[in-house]
């Protein structure tokens, strides 16, 4: 099975396609435009899965979706994002994609999505359409934004410290309570979630 991830925030790419290659797909490919992602699938043939991100470049909405299935020879494509609404993920659906996966999915039910549209049936994560937004972003304050952007910049928290003046225990603090209300495992982690979610 042949899968490509395309998606233009480098942390989340790559960390999807070591994820799947991991569980035992190994022909797994990553680009980070959608120009990038048809050009794969011109040079190397269609892929029974893509998993495309909805905000990357040259997407323009779901146009990209419908450019991206042409030219992977009506094989599988899915909608990935962060960010999107029920609204964007119905229409997503209704405009061909093999299902929609947010990227705040947990490694389980990632494997389980994959598994699902490769064997042709259309992916949809459960009660998504009925959620109510979580309070995880809107929660942060003023401080913890700036410690997303400090942690997605990669800086220790010595150096965040630096550059707020502030103590480096205070922002070891704030960059814990700013993991918990993302649902972050790790500094990593959460950097990855803020990128998919815009704040950084």
């Amino acid at each position: 099975m042949r899968i490509l991830v395309a998606d233009d925030h480098g942390l989340v790419r790559e960390t999807i396609a070591a994820f799947l290659v991991a569980e035992g797909f190994p022909e797994v490919e990553t680009v980070a435009s959608l120009d990038e992602a048809v050009a794969a699938a011109a040079a190397s043939g269609s892929f029974d899965l893509v998993l495309l991100d909805y905000n990357m470049p040259g997407m323009n909405g779901l146009n990209g979706l419908e450019k991206m299935a042409l030219a992977n020879g009506g094989q599988s494509v899915a909608i990935m994002s962060g960010t999107a609404t029920p609204e964007i993920a119905e229409e997503a659906i209704a405009s061909g994609a093999v299902g929609f996966v947010p990227k705040t999915l947990g490694s389980k039910s990632m494997l389980a999505a994959v598994h699902f549209m490769l064997a042709g049936e259309v992916y949809t994560p459960f009660g998504f359409f009925n959620q109510e937004p979580g309070p995880g972003v809107a929660a942060l304050s003023p401080r913890e934004l700036d410690m997303v952007r400090g942690v997605c910049a990669g800086k220790s928290n010595k150096e965040i410290a630096r550059d707020h003046d502030l103590q480096e225990v205070t922002v070891k603090l704030h960059v814990k309570t700013m993991s918990r209300k993302l649902g972050a495992r790790n500094r990593t982690h959460a950097a990855m979630i803020a990128r998919t979610l815009g704040l950084c």
